[in-house]
């Protein structure tokens, strides 16, 4: 099986072939920014992006992904450059124990992709589901609202 992971194709081994997609990001592939969090899909840390649209990488199977592009935190941004939503939260010093930092960075950019103008309804319900420990929700907020705002018409990806 091959994945498309970040516009490169991946070679998948077929002894990973039945597992979620979240292992074989990161046990396979070596991608560990989507993580391992509840494994139910209720919590956002193992966000990736599937055609543009958010998805809970551990309840997709692995099979499931074949032939649809894969962006994962990794894959947002070429080398020694970072995505706008991924700069706006360094600015606003969202991360704190940054575990759930990549689901909901990944969701941003799915967010400003399809509106890049968001109000505060459409930030909510773009993050909703995305659980965070460290009370971070007001800096998520002015770090979705500073991308926006930095990030060109076309919506730069």
């Amino acid at each position: 099986m091959q994945l498309l992971v970040n516009n490169q194709r991946c070679d998948v081994a077929a002894t990973w072939h039945d597992e979620s997609l979240l292992w074989v990001l990161r046990e396979a592939l070596a991608l560990v920014g989507c993580k391992y969090g509840c494994g139910q899909g209720q919590c956002g840390a193992c966000t990736v992006l599937i055609d543009g649209e958010p998805q809970r990488a551990c309840l997709l199977p692995a099979r499931g992904a074949e032939g649809r592009s894969i962006t994962t935190i990794e894959g947002l941004a070429p080398a020694g450059a970072l995505h706008p939503v991924q700069q706006a939260w360094v600015d606003e010093a969202v991360p704190q124990c940054g575990y759930c930092q990549s689901g909901q960075i990944m969701a941003t950019v799915a967010l400003l992709r399809r509106q890049l103008v968001p109000d505060a309804a459409a930030i909510d319900a773009a993050l909703a589901g995305h659980l965070c420990r460290c009370g971070t929700q007001q800096r998520v907020r002015r770090a979705v609202e500073r991308a926006a705002a930095a990030m060109d018409p076309g919506g730069r990806s």
